[in-house]
């Protein structure tokens, strides 16, 4: 691993960047409210919570609705949470507006069809789903209006961007964009086409980050997602990256992005040539992308989603600068235990010596990064290395620091926690053959039983 120079945590520039003025900091979810300049971890006792709608491989008549803390193992929340009182519902993006509702707008018809109307419902709670309106595109000609997709720019104005082609070329998609007129989101602007993207482009997805727009929308006549920038929503944009420049490979479509809390992007995709659902991620703003990963669970079965990022309250909690010592939630005679620098997870128990009960006594302390990190007696912090966990020396380098750090999530028993690496977002401490380990979610129970830990008094 490469050493990177010491950085201030993420909370200390949080805490800088309260006295910047709200016009200069910039969105940090496009698909939603208005938000931090840097994600951040969850404050103790909240969490972060993702939010998707998507429809069925099987249905494109309704949609369920899952949600997750870590955007990586997503649970179902409610099957069939929505069906239209008419035509179909595929595509399906939802923000959280101003006054607390959830909206979707939506494709109406399946893709056989002629399409000329994009769909909208609203939901209190993103279970309960009524329907609003079927809004009709007023594109000359139209033949398809699919896949509309939010956008809340940082004058809180709201927007769709819809794909649409006309009876004379009816495959042949052009993304256009309108604007809400008022903050029902009842009435719309006249469509007007992004500059720069062109024809023959669909599934358009925009975030922006300062003053720069950065559009993600996929080329029909290619199958790969393209990558273009602008200083105006509506445009000029420029592409900037065409062909497999990511690595996600082709025949791929719905990109979706939203902010991780430890600052990375992370982008959604449907890989429907092969039934797979996607992620991959980038911490240097676009330049480089992690390799395509699997969603667990939703492959297969989930379609074209857009993600709603919020941070709620009743999320894990653990006191820093306190010892506490940590038993397993499936195995619970066993205990976190440091031996030759590694940490395993042996049987601890009140005949143990003083030894083993002092090594299986640790400190958590304020994280490295942000977040949560953990001392043993003699002042080494807990790690990954080689994906294994361990105790070493602080060197002072940012690797060191984001390997030592942990996010909190909720484990599967009462009073668990769940810790995900902050430089390997989806990945847990798990054990392994009573070894403790780094290691990406399966999306299985069995895994996340592995990676609960009840926090306990201290032993030593």
């Amino acid at each position: 691993m490469t050493p990177h120079p010491a950085a201030p945590s993420r909370r200390t520039l949080l805490r800088a960047l309260a006295a910047v003025p709200a016009s200069a900091v910039l969105l940090g979810e496009a698909p939603g409210l208005l938000g931090d300049a840097l994600a951040a971890a969850p404050p103790n006792g909240s969490a972060t919570r993702y939010t998707i709608v998507p429809f069925l491989d099987s249905d494109d008549g309704t949609v369920d609705v899952y949600q997750s803390d870590d955007a990586t193992d997503f649970r179902l929340l409610r099957s069939s949470a929505y069906t239209p009182p008419a035509g179909r519902i595929r595509d399906a993006s939802v923000i959280r507006h101003t006054d607390g509702q959830y909206y979707a707008t939506y494709t109406t018809r399946t893709w056989q069809d002629t399409s000329t109307t994009i769909g909208f419902a609203r939901s209190a709670d993103r279970v309960d789903w009524t329907f609003l309106y079927d809004h009709t595109v007023p594109v000359a000609n139209l033949s398809r209006a699919w896949a509309p997709e939010w956008f809340v720019d940082d004058d809180a104005s709201v927007h769709v961007i819809v794909s649409c082609s006309t009876t004379d070329d009816e495959w042949n998609f052009t993304p256009y964009l309108l604007r809400a007129t008022n903050s029902a989101l009842t009435a719309w602007s006249s469509p007007v086409a992004l500059a720069g993207i062109g024809a023959n482009h669909i599934d358009t997805f925009i975030v922006r980050i300062g003053s720069t727009y950065h559009a993600f929308p996929k080329n029909e006549t290619t199958k790969y997602i393209e990558y273009a920038t602008a200083s105006n929503l509506a445009g000029p944009y420029t592409i900037r990256r065409t062909g497999d420049w990511a690595g996600w490979g082709s025949y791929r479509e719905g990109p979706a992005l939203v902010r991780l809390d430890n600052g990375a992007w992370r982008i959604f995709f449907d890989g429907y040539g092969d039934g797979t659902y996607y992620y991959s991620d980038s911490r240097d703003t676009f330049a480089t992308w992690t390799a395509p990963a699997a969603l667990p669970a939703l492959s297969g079965t989930a379609r074209h989603f857009t993600v709603v990022k919020e941070t709620v309250t009743g999320g894990p909690s653990l006191a820093r600068n306190v010892t506490r010592s940590f038993r397993s939630a499936n195995h619970p005679t066993r205990h976190w235990q440091q031996r030759s620098s590694l940490l395993d997870l042996p049987v601890v128990s009140g005949s143990s010596t003083t030894a083993e009960k002092r090594a299986a006594t640790f400190t958590v302390v304020a994280g490295l990064a942000d977040g949560c990190s953990f001392r043993d007696a003699a002042g080494n912090h807990l790690r990954h290395w080689g994906f294994r966990a361990r105790f070493d020396a602080n060197d002072g380098t940012r690797t060191f620091a984001e390997d030592a750090t942990f996010f909190l999530r909720a484990g599967t028993v009462p009073g668990s926690v769940r810790f995900e690496s902050y430089n390997h977002p989806g990945h847990y401490l798990r054990h392994y053959a009573y070894q403790l380990r780094v290691e990406r979610s399966n999306g299985t129970d069995l895994f996340r039983q592995d990676s609960s830990f009840v926090p306990v008094t201290a032993w030593a």
